[in-house]
């Protein structure tokens, strides 16, 4: 019909969601699962026997991977749960300013300057200590569920 050639940039992320569903009798330690709007890593679960009322129960605790704080869910485990997409990334720490962001080193060597130091005393002042020390410091940002709750933390 026409012979003009159409291109879209889109700089979205396309709709993607910021979790999956995945059956709860399928969720093992060390994985992870949305509990209150968190997203937590499991650290214990255990599954309860089929009562005479139908389902058997998957009780789970898991860490909030942002705040450390222990939360604790039931689901019958034949439903499904929640899990983040959970992002590691590795940088190496080029900078501190005194405002207190920290300036990173990507790996296609760029640099990304737009974090700032973490609030927990003992892991602030092991960056600082190190970095003062002159030691080549690896930095690990965990990154899940961006966007997906207004103004909770994420």
């Amino acid at each position: 019909m026409s012979d003009e050639e159409h291109h879209f940039e889109s700089k979205a992320d396309a709709g993607a969601s910021k979790t999956y569903p995945q059956q709860a009798g399928t969720i093992r330690k060390n994985g992870y699962i949305v509990i209150k709007a968190r997203p937590c890593k499991v650290v214990e679960v255990s599954t309860s026997k089929t009562g005479k009322h139908g389902h058997a129960k998957c009780h789970f605790v898991g860490i909030d991977i942002f705040n450390g704080k222990k939360l604790e869910d039931i689901v019958p485990s034949s439903h499904n749960c929640d899990v983040p997409h959970v992002n590691r990334t590795d940088y190496q720490l080029i900078d501190i300013s005194e405002d207190g962001f920290v300036s990173l080193l990507t790996e296609n060597g760029n640099t990304k300057d737009d974090l700032r130091l973490p609030t927990d005393d003992s892991l602030l002042s092991q960056i600082k200590d190190g970095f003062a020390e002159g030691k080549d410091l690896v930095v690990s940002v965990m990154n899940a569920m961006v966007g997906f709750m207004d103004g909770n933390g994420f």
